[in-house]
């Protein structure tokens, strides 16, 4: 059982640092649009090599068999999602390009500035949109539908847990207000996440 959750989290930690790229690469050029869709490598990084992330994972939790257990293998995502994106933050501050740390400052501002209630709404339409996108490429293999999902969500500001935990770490903002900002965000991308299967599942 400790080896199970060793290598969720071990895979959790590889998808952390794959935001982390798609976090850099936005963070790293001034077209927002452009940004965006480059953001998309991360998440196609994941999906192809069969890493774990919180917020593709999250959709599954309705139609699983023990949801005790999977429960626990999000709690090992979720841990190891931070830990991977804090160590993507590290090595970006560690080298040449760490002048992107202001822009994620700038973003940062802007996040806790917000509203509790705010936060949360957003992050539903994100954790929807990232159903979408992991379950349509895990149904039709076509990688469009994630550059579609993942471009829309950050274009239109919606709250995704996991880049802002690389955000928070590579502009240094981390406090208790973060703190529970992002685990509002992750309630938010949760529910988001299973409203559709719900649905479905109502409908079946």
């Amino acid at each position: 059982m400790m080896k199970k959750y060793g290598n969720m989290f071990l895979l959790a930690v590889g998808a952390g640092i794959a935001i982390a790229v798609g976090g850099t690469v936005y963070l790293s050029v001034e077209n927002k649009v452009i940004g965006a869709l480059l953001f998309t490598v991360g998440l196609y990084a994941i999906v192809l090599n069969g890493l774990f992330l919180y917020t593709g994972k999250i959709g599954y939790l309705p139609a699983a068999e023990n949801k005790v257990d999977y429960a626990g293998l999000l709690a090992a995502t979720w841990l190891g999602n931070l830990v991977g994106t804090g160590l993507g933050a590290l090595a970006v501050r560690m080298s040449r390009i760490n002048g992107i740390s202001e822009q994620a400052q700038n973003i940062c501002k802007v996040k806790l500035a917000d509203q509790p209630f705010s936060i949360f709404l957003l992050a539903c339409f994100c954790g929807l949109l990232m159903y979408v996108a992991v379950d349509g490429f895990k149904e039709k293999g076509n990688p469009l539908i994630l550059f579609l999902c993942v471009s829309t969500f950050i274009l239109c500001g919606f709250e995704h847990c996991i880049a802002n935990m690389f955000y928070f770490s590579l502009a240094g903002a981390w406090s208790v207000k973060a703190v529970g900002y992002l685990l509002i965000m992750t309630v938010g991308n949760s529910a988001g996440g299973m409203l559709l299967p719900l649905i479905k599942k109502t409908c079946n």
